[in-house]
């Protein structure tokens, strides 16, 4: 079982490009040990929806077609981790984007007297991810889900984003790679191990 002698939080960045599986993932690990899973695109939605003074400036820049500043992002997920900070710890799905937002995001867990405890990346093939996205795309009406040109530019955009990410958390000691091909089961085991290991 996960133990820390530096801190009782855990915190999991859980990587990997679209249809990875990082949502489904990020379920079973928020369960297994009782985490708050924060969700990039969630909380863009949450705090658009309810119009607070964040989302309000967050959907200023996406009406322009913009993308939303690093700064803004940072405060957004800085505001759900303050209000969850009594709780054993978070799963990260979809930020640290940047090196930018991978030292915002360790200087706001050093508030907690925390840090990112693993940077675990969700390893599959091209082909596969493609076709489940293809899959994916027939019933779940996305449309970005259903063009393979459209999917294999947000998973290059992935890689390109990311691969210095990889680098910042390997120089950490805190990066692990893991493979996200086979059963739900399986998959899930394999993450298992590696936060039952440190």
């Amino acid at each position: 079982m996960f133990s820390s002698n530096s801190n009782k939080m855990l915190n999991v960045v859980l990587f990997g490009p679209p249809g990875a599986g990082k949502g489904t993932q990020a379920n079973f690990l928020k369960k297994k040990y009782n985490l708050v899973h924060i969700s990039t695109g969630d909380v863009f939605r949450d705090n658009i929806k309810n119009q607070t003074p964040l989302g309000k400036l967050a959907k200023s820049h996406m009406d322009k077609g913009s993308l939303v500043p690093d700064q803004l992002t940072v405060d957004m997920l800085a505001s759900e981790v303050l209000n969850n900070s009594n709780s054993l710890g978070f799963i990260f799905d979809g930020f640290p984007r940047n090196i930018y937002q991978a030292n915002a995001l360790q200087k706001l867990l050093l508030k907690l007297s925390a840090e990112v405890n693993a940077m675990i990346a969700l390893e599959v093939p091209d082909s596969i991810l493609v076709e489940r996205l293809l899959n994916r795309g027939k019933t779940s009406g996305r449309t970005d889900d259903s063009n393979e040109s459209i999917i294999r530019n947000r998973i290059e955009v992935y890689y390109k984003e990311t691969a210095v990410l990889k680098s910042f958390y390997l120089n950490k000691g805190r990066y692990y790679g893991v493979s996200g091909v086979g059963e739900i089961d399986e998959i899930k085991d394999r993450l298992i191990d590696v936060i039952d290991s440190m």
